[in-house]
């Protein structure tokens, strides 16, 4: 499950703690400069100016105790500068971004699949989709998709809670449980009890739903 904002401002404050921007050997400089560059580079969001810049700051590493000590305040500066994006929900927007990018190439495959005639991988592809677009939100949200044991929710658990949350309403509860029933006819082989027209109104409607339910 991805971490949540919490969890990463508490990352973040535990490696600059560990961390040492005084470091005045090669060994404690490339160390530190190592931790906070491998930290924003897991902990920043695709396509954002943290992980674009990473790769900039890398070559520091091999580039000696001069480029090194250079180097280490203004990667300090980006954990912090991270730290305080994720405080104030700068990043979300970003997220949601890169998730809404994928999101649509997969239900853009279910719809290529319904033309070419293939109702029931289409059903399939966008019942998965939908799926992890719940456990998006969850994460998003702060609710846990997984159970106590470590096992990952299913669609229905995930809607239950979400709905209990208030992130969304009962109707379109009702309308999640209808399109995962759907999807699961069609994992299941039961090809002939549902339409060719029921898929196609289940990946508009799935689109719609994310749209006024960005994860």
């Amino acid at each position: 499950m991805a971490l949540d904002q919490k969890a990463i401002i508490k990352q973040i404050d535990e490696i600059l703690a560990d961390g040492n921007a005084g470091a005045n050997t090669s060994e404690e400089m490339s160390r530190t400069l190592s931790i906070w560059l491998s930290a924003i580079r897991r902990l920043a969001p695709p396509g954002s100016i943290y992980s674009d810049n990473v790769q900039g700051h890398e070559r520091f590493l091999t580039g000696g105790v001069i480029a090194m000590s250079l180097a280490l305040e203004p990667v300090r500066g980006m954990l912090l500068a991270l730290r305080s994006d994720y405080e104030r929900g700068a990043l979300q927007s970003v997220i949601e971004l890169v998730h809404a990018d994928i999101f649509a190439d997969f239900l853009d495959m279910a719809e290529y699949l319904m033309q070419q005639g293939y109702k029931d991988p289409a059903a399939v592809v966008t019942g998965s989709v939908l799926e992890e677009h719940l456990r998006k939100l969850c994460d998003k949200h702060g609710i846990p998709a997984v159970k106590p044991d470590g096992s990952p929710k299913k669609a229905d658990a995930l809607n239950s809670d979400l709905t209990a949350a208030g992130i969304y309403s009962k109707l379109d509860q009702k309308s999640v449980t209808a399109w995962s029933d759907l999807r699961n006819k069609a994992a299941h082989g039961k090809y002939t009890e549902y339409t060719q027209e029921q898929v196609t109104l289940m990946i508009q409607g799935v689109q719609e739903f994310a749209s006024r339910n960005p994860a």
